[in-house]
């Protein structure tokens, strides 16, 4: 994965958490699962890398 992809999903988990603790704050609970959701984007993706790395580890001699 390339570092432009690794800092949109560093973005993308700030905008979350932004987000998150905004719904928090105001009581809304949509925005706060909204949040919720980006975070857990960002993270799939960031797992998602990290198998892949470790695939390719484990395939290349």
């Amino acid at each position: 994965m390339s570092n432009k992809d690794r800092a949109s999903n560093r973005a993308q988990d700030a905008k979350g958490r932004v987000k998150e603790a905004a719904g928090s704050i105001t009581g809304n609970r949509d925005l706060k699962n909204k949040g919720m959701l980006d975070q857990a984007k960002a993270r799939m993706k960031k797992n998602l890398e990290d198998a892949g790395y470790k695939v390719k580890d484990a395939v290349a001699p």
